[in-house]
């Protein structure tokens, strides 16, 4: 949200400058997230002095120049040749020194530098209005008052002033500090807390007065629910111009573009006081009659941005006698709005449901400035002070008349909400007792009424604009944000208690476990447990009813929970992949969602949650280099991590069973399980989840099942043993087994055979083919022995490896070859 700084001083008064008001504005909850400088004019006249002619005398080689001597207060006279017809001695005139950018009015930019014209040096120009990009004029130069002091810089001649705007970060329960007038609110409500009297003030309607009845409009609201309030007015006879510069300059410090002085008028007030105010030429409203409604399911209807919608039969419109005009709250219509050729006006101001302003802005995808007010809450308070404010500003901007009584429709005025607030819990709350006086000043300031008042506390009516202040709670953070969170002084003693930590500790393990992956060359991705329902809907066979769907999605790509932290990765792999970052290595930590449909959907029974651990690796390993050449990376280099992460934490491979994976995101690979509980999942990434992204290369992905890891591993502890003493021994085995036999068939019966001195089984070839019996393979193992008290012999060797080649025989059917 951005609030001008000389915007917010038009209702208060006050010095301070921007940086000590951005302070406040933090400690008081508009937390201030940049200050902007906006220069006035571009380059801030920057090396632009006042100067005094001395001397000018015509160029002898060019009719039209003239050679000229400037004092600028520096103690030698600057030469400089001009080419303005209106120069002459004695004037105070504006000189761009050498060095200096000036910034024409047409957009150009030059820089001034000693130069020679048809032979003639000169040190600077003397400069025209346009020039300086005070204005447009280029009839000569820019001759100043006689009293002018030379050398003043040109921007205090001027009184040129920057202006600054504040970027604030609003929290979702302040919209009314979405308006100049809600956070001087705030500012005054601060400095009252301080016994400073910056006098706020709200702008004046008093001399608001109707002209005639001689254009009025009825209006009929038939959906008092999503419409409780509504006001209108006409004024005629208008005529549409370019905003005045005042009011074109407050837009566009705020970052709006002006467009004609009727529509600027609405955006200002909107900015101003937080109300959305829509207006529409009065002429395209056929019947003269207003309707606040809605239409039939499907209707069409074209919107400002040349858009042709559909409407819901939810869909609250405002229409004329037979036609929509405006998506209330929202987007306007294309046909109803202001043109130059508008001379009479119907001026719109209302509160609306903020569920069904939210759910239409949803539907059509529409987030205007409007509807971010309307959806969080309005001020129904109001709706007829707004609308006085900007038919006064129509009717001096565009010589028009007011020529309608206000239609006021309220059939149901929202009660304020009454809350007792109790003294002493107040200052329990706070932590300090910071004055019952402070309290009332501050409650009152915020434009809260005391409607009772006790020696034990008081009761409040919350002014309409504080949607969210509902309970005492609310009450006393208002007093505190005032106050200031800073004010309340940290205590000398802090008292805590012991707590018992489960263990292992959640946070510390995943903390561990980033680490290892970290140190592991991975990078940590973070992305949105929110994802679109298209990804699984593309999936023939994914059961579709097990997505938890949002009500009220924010847009289509954020319409479920996240069955699956797959595509989250796949994301981030195309985001990356689309910036030329094609070889990565990722990991993500998150939760994923279930429901399960066969369970009453409306209780918290029918939803599940489950922590996983992603890990992706694609593209090549390594970096380019003249004398290597980057291996792409492979399965086996997930799962070499992969193990290496589990026996990291305690988990024996040897214990762990080997299955095919059966996933509907990942093929050809390996699933994990530790007394029949699924442990990891992980293989190629399906073609048809990647395609869902534009991923052309090969990416592989891992799934480690959280509860069931942590499970695990809290019943293993680590443990580090000093370095052997004594060498290995490695012997090579060369196999002939069926092709139906597996390498992890073979590593088991050795595991089990010999452990003690085996230490460790690889594989280093496979061969199939040639010189072998159909339907055999040969494996070459080799073993590593040691034994940690002694020096293993040869014969001690040779009746190991015997015993291995038996076993093997016997269980696998393996022939030495």
């Amino acid at each position: 949200m951005k609030i001008s700084y000389s915007w917010l001083k038009d209702y208060i008064k006050t010095n301070e400058p921007p940086e000590e008001i951005s302070a406040i504005l933090t400690s008081i909850g508009l937390e201030v997230e940049s200050i902007e400088t906006v220069e006035a004019i571009k380059g801030g006249l920057k090396g632009v002095v006042i100067g005094h002619v001395m001397s000018c005398e015509k160029h002898l080689e060019a009719d039209r120049l003239s050679v000229t001597k400037v004092d600028v207060g520096t103690g030698e006279l600057l030469q400089i040749v001009c080419g303005a017809p209106n120069v002459a001695a004695g004037q105070k005139v504006a000189v761009a020194t050498i060095g200096t950018t000036l910034y024409f009015s047409s957009g150009d930019e030059v820089k001034i530098k000693k130069s020679k014209l048809r032979g003639v040096e000169s040190q600077g120009m003397i400069c025209a209005e346009d020039e300086l990009g005070l204005s447009s004029d280029h009839d000569g130069i820019m001759v100043l008052n006689a009293d002018a002091q030379v050398g003043m810089p040109a921007d205090e001649y001027f009184q040129i002033e920057n202006e600054y705007v504040f970027e604030i970060g609003l929290t979702a329960n302040h919209i009314d500090a979405a308006s100049h007038i809600g956070v001087a609110r705030d500012l005054a409500a601060y400095f009252k807390s301080k016994k400073i009297d910056v006098g706020f003030t709200y702008p004046s309607v008093e001399n608001f007065k109707i002209d005639s009845s001689s254009n009025p409009y009825s209006i009929s609201v038939e959906n008092t629910e999503a419409c409780p309030r509504y006001t209108g007015i006409t004024i005629s006879n208008v005529k549409v111009a370019p905003s005045p510069e005042w009011l074109q300059k407050k837009l566009k410090t705020i970052g709006l573009a002006p467009r004609n002085n009727v529509v600027d008028i609405t955006n200002f007030v909107l900015h101003e006081l937080g109300q959305p105010l829509h207006a529409f030429d009065a002429d395209k409203i056929d019947g003269k009659n207003v309707r606040v409604r809605t239409f039939p399911e499907g209707t069409s209807f074209t919107t400002l941005d040349e858009k042709e919608r559909k409407l819901s039969d939810q869909d609250l419109m405002i229409s004329s006698e037979t036609k929509p005009m405006c998506i209330a709250g929202v987007f306007g219509g294309i046909s109803s709005g202001i043109t130059d050729s508008t001379t009479n006006v119907f001026l719109e101001s209302a509160y609306f449901n903020p569920v069904w302003i939210r759910k239409t802005a949803r539907r059509h995808g529409l987030h205007t400035d409007a509807s971010f007010r309307y959806e969080r809450g309005a001020d129904p308070n109001i709706t007829v002070y707004a609308l006085k404010r900007a038919t006064m500003l129509i009717k001096e901007l565009t010589g028009g008349e007011i020529s309608s009584e206000i239609v006021d429709i309220y059939p149901t005025p929202i009660k304020p909400s009454i809350i007792d607030v109790d003294y002493q819990r107040i200052f329990r709350f706070i932590g300090k007792d910071i004055g019952i006086e402070t309290v009332k000043t501050i409650l009152k300031a915020l434009e809260f009424s005391i409607e009772k008042e006790s020696a034990e506390g008081i009761t409040v009516s919350v002014p309409a604009y504080r949607v969210d202040v509902k309970i005492e709670a609310d009450v006393v953070e208002e007093i505190l944000r005032i106050y200031s969170y800073n004010n309340i002084e940290i205590p000398s003693q802090v008292r805590s208690s012991l707590s018992y930590q489960p263990k292992p500790d959640k946070d510390r393990l995943i903390n561990m476990v980033s680490d290892f992956l970290s140190a592991n060359g991975f990078h940590e991705a973070m992305s949105n447990s929110l994802t679109k329902s298209s990804y699984f809907e593309n999936i023939e066979i994914f059961p579709t009813s097990n997505l938890v769907c949002i009500v009220n999605p924010l847009s289509n790509d954020l319409n479920v929970l996240r069955p699956t932290l797959i595509f989250s990765g796949l994301e981030a792999i195309a985001y990356n992949i689309n910036r030329r970052n094609s070889n990565l290595r990722l990991y993500e930590f998150g939760n994923i969602y279930k429901l399960n449909p066969e369970k009453d959907v409306a209780k918290l029974e029918a939803y599940s949650e489950d922590y996983h651990l992603s890990i992706f690796v694609t593209g090549t390993e390594g970096i380019l280099s003249w004398n290597s050449k980057p291996a792409e990376q492979t399965f086996f280099h997930l799962k070499g991590v992969v193990e290496m992460l589990l026996e990291r934490f305690g988990l024996n491979l040897e214990t762990i069973a080997e299955e095919p994976v059966s996933s509907l995101y990942l093929s050809d690979g390996l699933a994990y399980k530790l007394n029949g509980k699924t442990l990891v999942e992980m293989g190629v990434v399906t073609k048809s989840a990647k395609d869902q992204l534009d991923i052309k290369q090969d990416v592989y992905a891992a799934t480690i099942y959280w509860s069931v890891f942590v499970s695990f591993i809290k019943k293993h502890s680590v443990k580090y043993h000093e370095l052997p003493k004594y060498p290995e021994v490695k012997r090579d085995l060369a196999l002939v087994v069926d092709k139906a036999v597996s390498y992890s068939d073979l590593y088991r019966i050795a595991i089990k055979t010999e452990k003690p001195p085996l230490k460790k089984v690889s594989l280093f070839d496979v061969y199939e083919g040639k010189n072998l019996p159909e339907g055999k393979k040969q494996y070459a193992l080799s073993f590593t022995l040691r034994d940690d008290s002694k020096t293993l012999t040869d014969k001690q060797v040779e009746v190991i490896m015997d015993k291995l080649l038996k076993a093997f025989e016997k269980n696998a059917g393996a022939l030495l070859r």
